[in-house]
């Protein structure tokens, strides 16, 4: 596409300033022919879009790009392959093409990945009382002059996203019976199931919280 900047300079280059075609296409670094088919015309905007892209050199390593590119999706972002790599790893099983060409392809698929994603987003919802999350976190306080590390429960309601924190000096069972046992209190019920982002393999029964305290079950 060229910028109609571009299109009033090549115009004013032959017409006010008298450039021959040579001039102007070394002068300006526009082609011979982009020059001509301006200055035959009185068009302001000249683009070009190709109908159809051709893949000469990956079109038959299709399947193997996109093995890489989704094995990568499924990996903490450290242990992902770059682009170098996997156009390293296709040469190795023949690929003949160039790196551009994988790079190109790369971006062509990661926008087509994402439009499709955020076509089948669906947008959480929970009604009231139904569910919360919990979830612990370490946080340095100071007690008396001394720096100390506590354990913070986190229990939020997933419809109001209201949220109870209690600190702890350690992060036990018991202490996550006595966080629960203060949050539906603080709530005043209990929802019909948790979410625990951290969940100890002796806490499943934290899932069923109405068990656990006895506090009845509400709508918030």
């Amino acid at each position: 596409m060229k910028r109609v900047d571009t299109i009033a300079r090549v115009r004013r280059a032959f017409h006010v300033q008298g450039w021959s075609v040579k001039r102007i296409v070394r002068e300006l670094h526009v082609s011979r022919n982009t020059v001509r088919k301006i200055l035959r015309s009185d068009e302001t905007d000249f683009s070009y879009e190709r109908e159809r892209q051709p893949l000469p050199k990956t079109g038959a390593w299709k399947a193997e790009i996109e093995r890489f590119l989704a094995a990568n999706e499924g990996k903490p972002s450290r242990e992902r392959l770059t682009l170098i790599r996997i156009y390293e790893e296709l040469r190795a099983l023949g690929y003949d093409g160039s790196y551009d060409a994988i790079r190109r392809y790369a971006k062509g698929w990661s926008k087509d990945r994402g439009a499709v994603t955020a076509e089948a987003y669906v947008p959480l919802y929970y009604a009231p009382g139904e569910a919360y999350q919990f979830d612990w976190s370490h946080e340095i306080v100071l007690i008396q002059g001394v720096t100390t590390t506590v354990k913070v429960a986190h229990v939020r309601l997933c419809n109001s996203r209201m949220m109870f924190a209690r600190a702890y000096m350690r992060e036990s069972q018991e202490m996550v019976f006595d966080a629960h046992d203060k949050a539906f209190g603080f709530f005043r019920g209990t929802c019909t199931r948790g979410m625990p982002d951290y969940v100890p393999g002796h806490v499943i029964g934290i899932l069923c919280p109405e068990r656990l305290c006895g506090l009845p079950s509400v709508r918030y």
